[in-house]
């Protein structure tokens, strides 16, 4: 009888793409020998990126834990459900869906769970520190929802309620948002439930940059006040990129609906696993930690830039982002950021409350603290991080100067390595 002949496993293949790999190390390069600024941004956990490589990824998985339109999903369904739980725990809630691929999915859902075609939204204007998933016109929010905006104050630059309540009172929209994207203030969601009360809106509080903040009681909470709380797993939560979505248990069966089928398809299980380990992580008592020391370097680099003559919009910060006023440096952010770009300090143009100049160009940057603050530094960093920036822009013209500045910020970024092994 003749041998049967065993075929390659082109599947389980150990071939490696170079040309891909490449650039990843490339990549690597760039985070480890660069000082992050970015507010968006953060380092995940190495055990959070070998996660995010493992097999639940060839796993289809429609529908939720025990309601599988596909059989083979045992081990999935105990994946998800361990995500749920440590959510819940995690943010004091008793539902959570954990489901959306992104922050701006898990808006979607909401928006979709609650709203018809053409009803009002409140929220607050992209300019003064909203996000494009509130409204921008060519955002779905904007195209198929009647947008209403609120500002800040043009003396404090702050959130002024009462202003907020009157505009409410006059609208009358079907749902108030409360959230940002570059709003360096608290948010007072306890003061948002009343507006909402007050005009039978409903509340949707996206948290997606400050829900590590919360989670370790250094911002106040919006669960349990507004009815709909969004947030993404990949900034001051440290995870995966990814969205979340926490509400009360009597919205379930909605929220659910509106994020499968409504939204998306099949889940990312590999995400929802590094989810699961994301959470745990910021379970942990070093986590409150974690973001009490995010908020104190970024008031060290506030005040520093301040020291330096730099207007701060606001006057400072009570997390872990800051804008800068470019305005009286005859500097646009576009050219602030290409500046420090040169120099390895990753920062963003960023627009500022009432800024006259285009979005694409914008009279300001952002800067944020969270992703240096998981590599270690502290307040005396956050000087030296201070004076690079100031140097730079001072010296924009100067390339033997910059160059010099490059090489500091080089050697500062390595000092503090975050990933010890490629």
């Amino acid at each position: 009888m003749a041998e049967s002949k065993k075929h390659e496993n082109h599947t389980l293949s150990r071939d490696i793409d170079l040309e891909v790999k490449e650039i990843i190390k490339k990549e690597l390069k760039r985070q480890k020998s660069q000082l992050i600024l970015i507010a968006s941004e953060n380092f995940a956990s190495q055990e959070v990126l070998r996660t995010m490589g493992s097999v639940p990824t060839n796993k289809y998985a429609e529908g939720y834990p025990g309601f599988r339109y596909y059989e083979g999903c045992k081990h999935i369904d105990e994946i998800e459900q361990l995500a749920i739980d440590r959510a819940n725990k995690l943010f004091g809630s008793n539902y959570s869906n954990v489901q959306p691929h992104s922050g701006v999915n898990a808006n979607m859902a909401i928006f979709l769970g609650i709203l018809n075609c053409g009803d009002r939204i409140l929220s607050m204007s992209l300019k003064d520190g909203g996000h494009l998933s509130h409204g921008h016109k060519q955002n779905l929010s904007g195209r198929y929802y009647e947008i209403h905006t609120y500002k800040v104050d043009p003396e404090t630059e702050m959130l002024d309620y009462e202003s907020i309540r009157e505009i409410a009172k006059t609208v009358r929209p079907k749902l108030i948002i409360a959230g940002a994207s570059s709003y360096s203030r608290i948010i007072e969601f306890k003061k948002f439930r009343e507006i909402a009360d007050e005009v039978s809106a409903y509340l949707m509080a996206d948290t997606a940059h400050i829900a590590g903040l919360i989670v370790g009681g250094h911002h106040p909470s919006s669960v349990n006040v507004a009815d709909f709380t969004t947030a993404t797993t990949h900034k001051t939560l440290r995870g995966p990129r990814g969205g979340l979505i926490i509400a009360d248990k009597k919205y379930a069966r909605l929220i659910n609906k509106s994020v499968f089928p409504g939204v998306q398809g099949g889940p990312l299980m590999h995400i929802i696993a590094a989810k699961a380990v994301a959470f745990r992580e910021a379970l942990q008592d070093s986590f409150k930690d974690y973001g009490k020391r995010i908020i104190e370097n970024c008031k060290a680099l506030c005040d520093h830039m301040k020291n330096e003559g730099f207007r701060i919009v606001s006057g400072g910060t009570d997390n872990h982002l800051f804008l800068i006023d470019l305005t009286n440096k005859d500097l646009t952010g576009s050219d602030a950021s290409q500046t420090l770009s040169s120099v390895g300090i990753i920062t963003n143009k960023n627009v500022i409350p009432f800024d006259k100049l285009k979005p694409i160009i914008t009279s300001g940057i952002r800067l944020g603290t969270a992703a240096v603050t998981t590599q270690g530094m502290g307040a005396d960093e956050m000087h030296k991080i201070g004076e690079l920036i100031t140097s730079a822009l001072k010296n924009r013209e100067n390339n033997t100067k910059l160059k010099e500045i490059s090489r500091k910020v080089k050697k500062l970024a390595g000092d503090f390595p975050v990933y010890t092994t490629e």
